[in-house]
């Protein structure tokens, strides 16, 4: 069968198109799907990244999705049920576990596929939390986003290897590649947060909220600082959203003062130029204090060739080798953090650029979006014997240079950075 005669339709399901690495994976499939021949649908409620789902060839139902009562999730499923009808969807993909509760009754009513994606943490620490979260472990085929993830499926949710499949998410390298940044943009971030010329940048992209470790950050700052470990001239950037009451966001800004440091750090907000910011950046840090399911910022930072340096828990043990592909200090550990910022700022400019050109080729080996969306259409294909991939290869073969990153291993002879043994001071994890 053709994939003119057969046009599989996909639903996903998720709370919301705001800002996020689930609703970013969406929209990565709404691309997929529709460059396979497919029909790619999303349902979610309102956010600024709806237009997004038409531009990349699908289309958006307004659908409030993440009601997590008994009743809201009834009302879902029978307004999935008719979406379903209406449109002869082939199979739902649920990405968050109210979504998902509403799309598994709806699927089994109508008797549709249903593939799930377990994209974040989901911690167990109420009675029934388990139960709930158990609805990303009940698909068809259950994707997970990184091998931490995956061990967690197998070993708490019984999830044998006939259904669980490992799809790291990944860096969009036609975005995130250095050599396409123009300056105009990188000088225009730097006028925005009132970056000096010769002011070093440490980036530390993610959503202002406790666990994401800014204050952590903060401290490993003012210990850089305080013991004059560097005489480089340097200014931190947080970027990312904060909460709606703002709280935290004010009480970090309250202990950046309070440790002198007001003058040494730009709070940015929202960037919608991330290549940008980290072309800008000479290190990127994710200093998560719980375990990241994967850690989408760590492999944007390496796919533009910059340093990072990252909690070593969670997927981070994955996506970075110590001392070649970035740095990893303990979860929490603030002057081990800072002993590695200090390190990597006093580098010479050679050793920077062969970490993260070693970085940079790991991901183009392993980590590109072009490998999660061909593989997440390959689960498709696996369910519905359907030409997903046949048809998405066919498609790109004539578009190489956006998707030439699709499961080679493009490692080059890059010159050994030498992180461990010759800059970081003292101890290294």
């Amino acid at each position: 069968m053709t994939a003119s005669a057969y046009r599989p339709v996909i639903l996903q399901v998720l709370p919301s198109l705001d800002a996020g690495g689930v609703e970013r994976g969406a929209l990565e499939m709404v691309e997929a799907i529709a460059q396979a021949g497919g029909r790619a649908l999303v349902a979610s409620a309102e956010g600024r990244l709806v237009p997004r789902v038409e531009y990349l060839g699908g289309r958006h139902i307004s659908l409030r999705l993440g009601d997590k009562s008994p009743l809201g999730i009834l009302r879902n499923a029978r307004r999935l049920m008719a979406l379903i009808a209406t449109e002869g969807v082939t199979l739902v993909h649920a990405r968050s576990r109210a979504p998902a509760w509403a799309a598994r009754l709806a699927c089994r009513s109508t008797k549709t596929h249903f593939v799930t994606t377990w994209h974040g943490v989901h911690h167990e620490k109420f009675p029934g939390k388990k139960t709930y979260n158990s609805v990303l472990a009940s698909g068809e085929r259950v994707i997970a986003i990184s091998d931490y993830i995956a061990q967690r499926l197998s070993r708490d949710y019984g999830v044998g290897s006939d259904r669980l499949r490992v799809i790291p998410r990944g860096a969009d390298t036609r975005h995130f590649n250095p050599a396409l940044v123009r300056g105009d943009r990188i000088q225009n971030l730097a006028e925005a947060w009132n970056v000096a010329a010769d002011q070093a940048v440490i980036l530390m992209p993610g959503r202002l909220t406790e666990w994401k470790g800014q204050a952590l950050t903060l401290d490993a700052l003012a210990i850089m600082a305080r013991e004059n470990w560097t005489d480089r001239n340097w200014v931190c950037v947080f970027v990312g959203d904060g909460a709606r009451d703002n709280a935290f966001a004010e009480r970090l800004g309250a202990k950046a003062a309070s440790l002198g440091l007001t003058n040494r750090v730009r709070f940015g907000g929202h960037c919608s130029d991330m290549a940008a910011a980290l072309a800008l950046a000479e290190v990127a840090v994710v200093p998560s204090l719980r375990p990241e399911p994967f850690g989408r910022v760590v492999v944007e930072a390496q796919a533009m060739a910059r340093p990072v340096i990252v909690a070593a828990h969670g997927a981070a043990m994955e996506t970075v080798t110590h001392g070649e592909t970035g740095l990893l200090f303990p979860p929490g550990n603030a002057r081990a953090f800072a002993e590695m910022l200090a390190g990597t700022l006093s580098a010479t400019p050679e050793q920077r650029a062969a970490m993260g050109e070693h970085a940079r080729q790991n991901v183009l080996a392993h980590y590109t979006t072009a490998t999660m969306q061909r593989a997440t259409l390959a689960v498709y294909d696996e369910i519905l014997r359907s030409q997903f991939v046949e048809t998405w290869d066919a498609t790109l073969s004539g578009d190489a240079g956006n998707h030439t990153n699709i499961g080679v291993d493009a490692r080059e002879n890059v010159a050994t950075p030498a992180f461990t043994t010759q800059i970081v001071p003292g101890q290294v994890y």
